[in-house]
């Protein structure tokens, strides 16, 4: 036991890296710990099982009632329009994060209460049954997915922008996203994997619906338990000004921020990269037949989390002060467009040559697993080390104004991930209804050509073109590893001449 608690009280950097650091293992696991517990929530209500749960669950009444791609049309809408009010939710709530003054803190009262509701929602979300009638289910479905959003966004938001205020350093920053993304990876992956292999039991391979509720029940317990964790080992540590911003000056930094808008403009080309997410079930049920790989496509992204997490933290570190975020982004987009590239050239016989409805072979499974795995490294790579340079863009604005603002800079980078779910999931689905996809409940059904050509398009093409769009924006970011540097010292000498002059 002392040697555990020698553990957590130690620091997690521990050598000289020419920043100041200052987070031990406790605090960075407790803060962890919470990122998990959004993994769980995402993991049920913000991937691809969320589209199939609509289409071939609750909305499969609707084929009967008004013919093919009825499902995938009121679910796309639904998705969509619930969607764009997710994302412009994110701002306001960047706003009221940044003008909370309270004892303890900012962000922490808001994580401490607001996975209650989010726990709450998500399990009523999926009580939602395809024996009620049509009318009924969507709009349960849309009351349910606004408020999904609003729960979510008030501890997401704050969650986020905690992670800016824990620590002035970016190397640290860095480690502390990795330890934080292998904890969101498991805690996304249990709901995910408990779905994925239901299936292969004897009760819910014939009860779908009621796999997807006892998942959500799992996850909801684990939100509200690891959040109180990190509510209470968790500091903000960065300095505000007792005058909150107002809403105004709020939004008029914005414009302020360049690298910010580069994030930006890359993060809205990345939606093409989310899509085969989005139709990951339906690739694999019907056009590779067979839906045991369900399971392994979701287990082999995990590495790539893992590795992501674990090479990403000890490369900034090796490198010190040769570090630069802006280059690491731009070599996993490059590698990403390679994969991409192979991925289609070694399957495309596989997945499209042959019989329409016939399971894929072992070769070509296997190479589609293996593929899926290869191509989660460079995206893990490149979410990890986006989130320093948001990190980086928070303390571009101080070092420009003076002036610290999180919430609103974390929320325009949740507002983008919310644009970036919501067109992704709406294009596969719209994609998929304009080409005749038939729903089904159970199993798996021999769909037309063209649809099987869109999941492999979606799925394997059209990625490598969102990597190739993202590395323009990304040429004219303009914070490097050594600016970056220059900036935090700069900010710390600003951070003391004020404190001595308040003294004084």
């Amino acid at each position: 036991m002392g040697k555990l608690k020698t553990f957590l009280n130690s620091p997690i950097i521990k050598k000289d890296v020419g920043e100041e650091t200052v987070l031990s293992w406790k605090e960075t696991l407790s803060y962890a710990l919470g990122r998990g517990a959004q993994g769980m929530n995402t993991g049920m209500t913000s991937s691809k099982y969320v589209n199939y749960f609509l289409t071939n669950v609750l909305f499969s009444r609707l084929e009967r009632e008004r013919g093919a791609g009825s499902a995938m049309k009121v679910a796309g809408r639904i998705r969509f329009y619930c969607g764009i009010f997710d994302a412009i939710n994110d701002p306001v709530m960047g706003v009221i994060v940044d003008r909370t003054r309270t004892k303890n803190g900012q962000m922490r009262p808001y994580i401490k209460w607001a996975p209650l509701l989010v726990a709450l929602v998500m399990v009523l979300f999926f009580l939602g049954s395809s024996s009620m009638p049509t009318w009924f289910n969507i709009a349960y479905t849309t009351i349910l997915f606004v408020l999904l959003d609003v729960t979510y966004t008030a501890f997401d938001i704050p969650m986020g922008a905690l992670a800016f205020s824990i620590t002035p350093s970016g190397i640290e920053r860095t480690k502390l996203f990795g330890v934080s993304s292998i904890v969101r990876s498991v805690g996304g992956a249990i709901p995910m994997v408990f779905v994925a292999g239901a299936g292969l039991l004897p009760y819910f391979k014939d009860h779908r619906p009621q796999s997807y509720l006892t998942s959500a029940i799992i996850a909801a317990a684990g939100i509200v338990i690891l959040t109180r964790l990190t509510y209470a080992n968790t500091h903000e540590r960065a300095e505000h000004k007792e005058d909150a911003p107002s809403v105004k000056e709020c939004f008029r930094l914005l414009f302020k921020n360049r690298p910010l808008l580069m994030l930006f403009l890359g993060n809205i080309f990345f939606v093409l990269c989310k899509i085969p997410e989005q139709v990951s079930t339906y690739f694999v049920y019907d056009l590779m037949s067979n839906d045991k790989y369900n399971l392994f496509i979701d287990v082999i992204k995990f590495p790539g989390s893992l590795i992501a997490a674990v090479a990403v933290p000890l490369i900034m570190e090796k490198l010190g002060r040769r570090a630069d975020p802006k280059k690491f982004y731009q070599v996993c987009c490059v590698l990403a467009i390679v994969l991409s590239a192979l991925f289609a050239l070694t399957t495309y016989k596989g997945l499209l040559g042959k019989e329409t409805g016939a399971s894929v072979s072992l070769f070509t499974g296997v190479l589609v697993v293996l593929f899926t795995g290869l191509l989660a490294i460079p995206m893990e790579f490149k979410n990890l080390i986006q989130k320093e340079m948001e990190a980086e863009t928070v303390d571009y604005i101080e070092y420009k104004t003076g002036t610290r603002v999180e919430g609103v800079m974390l929320s325009i980078m949740s507002f983008t991930g919310k644009i970036e779910n919501t067109f992704s999931s709406t294009i596969g689905l719209r994609v998929l209804g304009l080409t005749g996809y038939i729903s089904h409940e159970e199993g798996s059904i021999a769909q037309n050509a063209a649809t099987n050509k869109a999941l492999f398009l979606m799925t394997v093409l059209v990625p490598a073109l969102g990597y190739l769009l993202m590395l323009l924006p990304m040429h004219f970011y303009n914070i490097t590893g050594e600016s970056h540097r220059k900036m935090m010292e700069e900010i710390k000498e600003r951070r003391a001449a004020l404190a001595a002059e308040q003294e004084a």
